[in-house]
């Protein structure tokens, strides 16, 4: 069933929304646990005046459960879901409440938690609960049987060879659930009449029919992996050569992994292109912030320098406005007043220049800091692309070795079933 939830406030807005009887054919109070009292509205008020003790502002979990349309789901299931839910999301401990809506022939679930924990009063952290749920929501649809949306496939009803080089690292991150293997043939083969239309059906999903050398008829995966027809369709050998026929204008297993081998080498370089240049995009991304931070510094320096330009010439003015001239300057020589303000105006001079040198050493070693951080993150990439580069050489060269051992594999088991044993 599909599970959308969020981390919200509003208690009393949420009761009288879980409560609405005007959209609704029928609304059922199904249960509270671990609330004081049994009437919704306070029951959630219960959890706002507990957040009060702390700083948490969305202090409740809300969870619809919806089954897919055309199924029925008693209370028993759904509040199994609930419960699954609740442990996939670190609530199974804390207060809620269920609520049941009827609405033209379809039931669907609310289930509301307090998130704060009344023992060490806090909310409890809840990361990455969107994914938890879609996880979850995957697991129900297959316990049950019922047909997966193409949201929750892991390959999204897309064939591998047409996969981007992120969906392509997903998919292999991720792995495929061998009951979504089963809808997917028994998909392919209820909605195809002829052996021409179940090979078309397989080739979208990224399986291709092959002539088996026991079986008749199988599939194979882009991995090279075999797959029995009436084994993964779940249906009789004799329905499915009634329905497909004779498998004699087929290519062979060992054909079909070649042409795979070819089709599959090709996109492995596809990826490593889009590897590669995922990496310098990267990387020149980086190098574009290193030419920024390099023009920032200089103007920064020369901003700096202009304006101690400008102030080494206001003091030197001062201090040279302090010598007398003329007759005055004469009597300062000659008393020496003017070897004392010389003197002066050197120490100020000097006191200045030292000034100055400081606060230029500052900026410089301020900006070599920066630059060291930006170098140090040049270092990590470099090292990060480094370790993607081994895993993703180690991914292709699997892909490719996996297939043309299987290919090899098969023409020696050709070539000892076609040695005359009779010598």
């Amino acid at each position: 069933m599909i599970l959308v939830g969020s981390q919200r406030s509003g208690a009393i807005e949420l009761a009288n929304h879980l409560l609405n009887d005007r959209d609704n054919d029928h609304v059922t109070l199904l249960e509270t646990q671990g609330f004081m009292s049994e009437d919704l509205h306070e029951a959630l008020s219960e959890a706002y005046a507990a957040s009060k003790a702390t700083r948490c502002k969305q202090y409740l979990f809300s969870l619809s459960l919806n089954p897919p349309e055309g199924y029925e789901v008693s209370e028993e299931e759904l509040l199994k879901a609930i419960e699954r839910a609740g442990e996939t999301l670190g609530l199974s401990d804390q207060p809620r409440a269920v609520v049941l809506h009827e609405k033209e022939g379809r039931r669907h679930a609310h289930a509301v938690w307090s998130r704060i924990d009344g023992d060490q009063m806090k909310a409890i952290n809840m990361p990455h609960f969107k994914n938890k749920l879609r996880n979850l929501s995957k697991e129900l649809f297959l316990d049950h049987g019922w047909q997966l949306p193409k949201g929750l496939q892991t390959y999204g009803d897309k064939s591998p060879l047409n996969f981007t080089l992120d969906e392509w690292q997903h998919a292999k991150r991720v792995g495929l659930d061998p009951r979504e293997f089963k809808q997917m043939f028994r998909e392919a083969w209820e909605r195809s009449d002829s052996q021409a239309g179940f090979k078309n059906a397989l080739e979208e999903k990224g399986y291709f029919l092959a002539r088996g050398d026991r079986r008749g008829f199988v599939a194979m995966d882009t991995e090279g992996n075999l797959f029995s027809i009436a084994k993964w369709t779940s249906v009789k050998a004799k329905d499915v050569r009634n329905k497909l026929g004779s498998p004699e204008n087929l290519k062979s297993v060992d054909e079909t992994r070649a042409y795979l081998d070819t089709r599959v080498s090709d996109q492995m370089r596809g990826y490593l292109n889009q590897f590669k240049a995922r990496q310098r995009e990267e990387f020149s991304s980086l190098h574009a912030e290193v030419k920024a931070m390099t023009k920032a510094h200089r103007v920064e320096r020369y901003k700096m320098q202009v304006g101690q330009e400008k102030r080494w010439q206001s003091e030197a003015k001062h201090r040279s406005d302090r010598l007398n001239k003329g007759l005055r300057g004469l009597f300062d020589r000659l008393t020496g007043t003017g070897r004392k303000t010389k003197d002066k105006n050197l120490r100020e001079a000097i006191r200045c220049a030292k000034r100055d040198r400081d606060q230029r050493d500052r900026l410089v070693m301020e900006q070599m800091r920066e630059r060291r951080k930006l170098k140090e993150r040049q270092k990590e990439l470099k090292e990060k692309q480094r370790k993607e580069r081994h895993l993703m050489m180690r991914d292709v060269v699997s892909s490719l070795r996996r297939l043309r051992s299987d290919t090899d594999k098969s023409q020696r088991r050709t070539r000892r079933r076609g040695v005359d044993l009779s010598l």
